[in-house]
Protein backbone atom coordinates (compact mmCIF):
# COMPACT_ATOMS: atom_id res chain seq x y z
CA UNK A 1 0.00 0.00 0.00
CA UNK A 2 2.21 2.87 -1.14
CA UNK A 3 1.09 6.15 0.31
CA UNK A 4 0.58 4.86 3.88
CA UNK A 5 0.52 7.46 6.64
CA UNK A 6 1.91 7.17 10.17
CA UNK A 7 -0.04 9.49 12.51
CA UNK A 8 1.85 11.42 15.22
CA UNK A 9 -0.16 13.56 17.67
CA UNK A 10 1.67 16.23 19.69
CA UNK A 11 0.32 18.28 22.65
CA UNK A 12 -3.08 16.53 22.69
CA UNK A 13 -3.27 15.56 26.38
CA UNK A 14 -0.47 17.70 27.85
CA UNK A 15 2.42 19.95 26.86
CA UNK A 16 4.91 18.12 24.56
CA UNK A 17 2.97 14.82 24.87
CA UNK A 18 3.44 12.38 21.97
CA UNK A 19 0.88 9.84 20.83
CA UNK A 20 2.10 7.34 18.25
CA UNK A 21 1.29 3.73 17.44
CA UNK A 22 3.70 1.12 18.77
CA UNK A 23 4.18 -0.41 15.32
CA UNK A 24 3.69 0.58 11.69
CA UNK A 25 3.84 -1.57 8.55
CA UNK A 26 4.25 -0.42 4.96
CA UNK A 27 5.38 -1.83 1.62
CA UNK A 28 6.96 1.34 0.27
CA UNK A 29 7.41 5.06 0.81
CA UNK A 30 5.16 6.64 3.40
CA UNK A 31 4.28 9.91 5.13
CA UNK A 32 4.52 10.88 8.78
CA UNK A 33 1.56 13.16 9.62
CA UNK A 34 2.48 15.31 12.63
CA UNK A 35 -0.66 16.87 14.10
CA UNK A 36 -0.03 19.56 16.71
CA UNK A 37 -2.99 20.10 19.07
CA UNK A 38 -1.33 22.83 21.16
CA UNK A 39 1.42 25.45 21.05
CA UNK A 40 4.25 25.48 18.51
CA UNK A 41 6.82 22.74 18.97
CA UNK A 42 9.95 21.24 17.43
CA UNK A 43 9.70 17.56 16.44
CA UNK A 44 12.79 15.46 15.75
CA UNK A 45 12.59 12.27 13.63
CA UNK A 46 15.37 9.68 13.35
CA UNK A 47 15.59 6.34 11.49
CA UNK A 48 17.80 3.68 13.06
CA UNK A 49 20.62 2.07 11.08
CA UNK A 50 18.48 -0.78 9.72
CA UNK A 51 15.81 1.54 8.32
CA UNK A 52 18.23 4.17 7.07
CA UNK A 53 19.80 1.59 4.73
CA UNK A 54 16.65 1.54 2.59
CA UNK A 55 14.76 4.68 3.65
CA UNK A 56 15.50 8.40 3.88
CA UNK A 57 13.75 11.29 5.60
CA UNK A 58 13.48 14.60 3.76
CA UNK A 59 14.66 16.28 7.01
CA UNK A 60 15.02 15.29 10.65
CA UNK A 61 14.09 18.46 12.56
CA UNK A 62 10.69 20.07 11.99
CA UNK A 63 9.02 23.11 13.50
CA UNK A 64 5.25 22.57 13.73
CA UNK A 65 3.12 25.65 14.30
CA UNK A 66 0.45 25.56 16.96
CA UNK A 67 -2.85 23.93 16.00
CA UNK A 68 -1.48 22.78 12.64
CA UNK A 69 -0.44 19.69 10.71
CA UNK A 70 2.85 18.92 8.98
CA UNK A 71 3.58 15.99 6.68
CA UNK A 72 7.08 14.53 6.41
CA UNK A 73 7.80 12.15 3.53
CA UNK A 74 9.92 9.03 4.02
CA UNK A 75 11.28 7.60 0.76
CA UNK A 76 11.86 3.85 0.66
CA UNK A 77 14.29 3.07 -2.15
CA UNK A 78 15.83 -0.23 -1.16
CA UNK A 79 14.46 -3.70 -1.77
CA UNK A 80 13.74 -6.48 0.65
CA UNK A 81 11.99 -6.69 3.97
CA UNK A 82 13.37 -4.97 7.02
CA UNK A 83 12.29 -3.92 10.47
CA UNK A 84 13.69 -0.95 12.34
CA UNK A 85 12.88 1.82 14.76
CA UNK A 86 11.72 5.36 14.13
CA UNK A 87 12.55 7.71 17.01
CA UNK A 88 10.20 10.66 17.52
CA UNK A 89 11.08 13.40 20.03
CA UNK A 90 9.20 16.60 20.86
CA UNK A 91 10.59 19.83 22.32
CA UNK A 92 14.24 18.83 21.99
CA UNK A 93 13.75 15.54 23.82
CA UNK A 94 11.17 16.54 26.45
CA UNK A 95 9.13 13.52 25.27
CA UNK A 96 10.45 10.62 23.19
CA UNK A 97 8.63 7.67 21.61
CA UNK A 98 9.80 4.79 19.44
CA UNK A 99 7.80 3.18 16.63
CA UNK A 100 8.72 -0.23 15.22
CA UNK A 101 8.53 0.16 11.44
CA UNK A 102 8.28 -2.92 9.26
CA UNK A 103 8.88 -2.52 5.54
CA UNK A 104 7.58 -5.48 3.53
CA UNK A 105 7.92 -6.49 -0.09
CA UNK A 106 5.15 -5.04 -2.26
CA UNK A 107 2.62 -7.58 -3.43
CA UNK A 108 3.05 -8.69 -7.01
CA UNK A 109 0.45 -7.10 -9.24
CA UNK A 110 -0.78 -9.25 -12.06
CA UNK A 111 -0.40 -7.21 -15.19
CA UNK A 112 -2.04 -8.27 -18.39
CA UNK A 113 -1.91 -6.74 -21.82
CA UNK A 114 -4.77 -7.36 -24.18
CA UNK A 115 -3.61 -7.80 -27.74
CA UNK A 116 -5.94 -6.88 -30.56
CA UNK A 117 -5.79 -8.51 -34.00
CA UNK A 118 -5.02 -5.11 -35.52
CA UNK A 119 -1.58 -5.34 -33.93
CA UNK A 120 -0.61 -8.04 -36.43
CA UNK A 121 -1.50 -5.83 -39.41
CA UNK A 122 1.22 -3.74 -41.10
CA UNK A 123 1.28 -0.18 -39.82
CA UNK A 124 1.53 2.77 -42.24
CA UNK A 125 4.90 4.49 -42.36
CA UNK A 126 5.31 8.24 -42.19
CA UNK A 127 6.71 10.07 -45.24
CA UNK A 128 9.59 12.49 -44.97
CA UNK A 129 8.32 15.96 -43.99
CA UNK A 130 9.69 17.33 -47.29
CA UNK A 131 7.46 14.89 -49.17
CA UNK A 132 10.22 13.11 -51.02
CA UNK A 133 13.13 10.80 -50.78
CA UNK A 134 16.74 11.23 -51.71
CA UNK A 135 19.27 13.93 -50.93
CA UNK A 136 16.98 16.95 -51.25
CA UNK A 137 14.32 15.41 -48.99
CA UNK A 138 16.89 14.68 -46.29
CA UNK A 139 18.50 18.10 -46.52
CA UNK A 140 15.10 19.79 -46.11
CA UNK A 141 14.39 17.77 -42.96
CA UNK A 142 17.80 17.87 -41.30
CA UNK A 143 20.18 20.35 -39.71
CA UNK A 144 21.92 20.78 -43.06
CA UNK A 145 19.16 23.21 -44.04
CA UNK A 146 20.03 25.37 -41.04
CA UNK A 147 23.72 25.38 -42.05
CA UNK A 148 22.80 26.32 -45.60
CA UNK A 149 20.49 29.15 -44.48
CA UNK A 150 23.06 30.58 -42.08
CA UNK A 151 25.71 30.36 -44.78
CA UNK A 152 23.53 32.29 -47.23
CA UNK A 153 22.89 34.97 -44.60
CA UNK A 154 26.61 35.22 -43.80
CA UNK A 155 27.43 35.43 -47.52
CA UNK A 156 24.86 38.20 -48.00
CA UNK A 157 26.26 40.22 -45.08
CA UNK A 158 29.82 39.77 -46.34
CA UNK A 159 28.85 40.85 -49.90
CA UNK A 160 27.00 43.92 -48.59
CA UNK A 161 29.98 44.97 -46.47
CA UNK A 162 32.35 44.39 -49.43
CA UNK A 163 30.23 46.67 -51.65
CA UNK A 164 29.93 49.42 -49.03
CA UNK A 165 33.56 49.47 -47.87
CA UNK A 166 35.14 48.71 -51.26
CA UNK A 167 38.38 47.41 -49.77
CA UNK A 168 40.43 44.44 -51.03
CA UNK A 169 40.74 42.99 -47.52
CA UNK A 170 36.96 42.99 -47.13
CA UNK A 171 36.49 41.42 -50.58
CA UNK A 172 39.01 38.73 -49.63
CA UNK A 173 37.04 38.13 -46.41
CA UNK A 174 33.79 37.80 -48.39
CA UNK A 175 35.48 35.24 -50.68
CA UNK A 176 36.65 33.32 -47.59
CA UNK A 177 33.05 33.24 -46.31
CA UNK A 178 31.89 32.00 -49.72
CA UNK A 179 34.48 29.19 -49.67
CA UNK A 180 33.44 28.28 -46.10
CA UNK A 181 29.74 28.10 -47.04
CA UNK A 182 30.45 25.97 -50.10
CA UNK A 183 32.63 23.63 -48.01
CA UNK A 184 29.91 23.31 -45.36
CA UNK A 185 27.24 22.50 -47.98
CA UNK A 186 29.56 19.93 -49.60
CA UNK A 187 30.29 18.24 -46.26
CA UNK A 188 26.59 18.22 -45.36
CA UNK A 189 25.60 16.65 -48.68
CA UNK A 190 28.52 14.19 -48.66
CA UNK A 191 27.51 12.97 -45.18
CA UNK A 192 24.28 11.58 -46.62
Amino acid sequence: MPGDTLPVHVNRDSLHALEVPDAFETDGSFDIAVVNHGTSVHVHLHLDDGLSEIATLEASNHFVDGESRRTVHVSVDGEGETTGTLKIASAYGAETRYVTVRVTEPEEEERTVEVDESLSQPQPTQQDSAGGDGVLGSVAAGPELVVLALGVVALGVAAAVALVVDDTVVVAGALAVLVGVLAAVYIALAGE
